[in-house]
């Protein structure tokens, strides 16, 4: 029984993990104003006819805090990169002048912080319903094993343990967004 009871902990912090990495992933497409190559992570440019990533047929740096600059390895995948960022729809117009992409960084005004504080909160509040539905299934688990003539005590034991995980892990959430809400509201 309590190999078993092993496994629901390992599942459970495994997937609360996950959950964690995820929230890191999607805080980092969050832009604060900052030129960051992730802010085009995740891109896809029709290459001819594959959709590939955008890192993988061109090269992205940083020239200042507020430039990016893609440089495609081929010149005519400049209007693909072109229309892919224009379709992604990330709020900033390329600058195309036929041998790089540039990106600037429109400053942001309190408007638009104010926005992207709030879609940083909606990744936050996923991130607790998934690590607490992880909780949820867990709990459930621990509640059939005891069924099946786990002790109360161990069981109560067991509980308390992947309680304590979960108030752990909504805790870095919490710490998540406290650090992402910083970096964006700093002018």
């Amino acid at each position: 029984m309590s190999d078993e009871l092993n496994i629901i902990e390992e599942q459970a912090q495994e997937g609360m993990d996950k959950a964690i990495n995820h929230l890191e992933t999607e805080l980092i497409k969050v832009r604060a104003g900052k030129a960051n190559p992730n802010l085009v992570d995740g891109l896809v440019v029709d290459y001819y006819g594959t959709p590939t990533p955008i890192n993988q047929v061109g090269n992205i740096t940083v020239a200042d805090a507020r430039t990016l600059n893609i440089q495609p390895w081929e010149k005519n995948m400049l209007q693909p990169i072109e229309r892919a960022i224009i379709n992604a729809n990330i709020g900033i117009t390329p600058q195309n002048d036929g041998n790089i992409i540039r990106l600037f960084m429109p400053p942001l005004t309190e408007e638009r912080r104010r926005e992207l504080v709030k879609r940083a909160q909606a990744e936050g509040e996923h991130s607790k319903v998934a690590i607490r539905n992880i909780r949820r299934d867990a709990m459930e688990q621990i509640k059939k094993l005891q069924k099946n003539g786990l002790s109360e005590d161990i069981a109560k034991d067991a509980e308390k343990g992947i309680q304590d995980s979960t108030d752990k892990y909504i805790t870095l959430v919490d710490k998540h967004l406290a650090a992402k809400e910083k970096e964006i509201m700093t002018v």
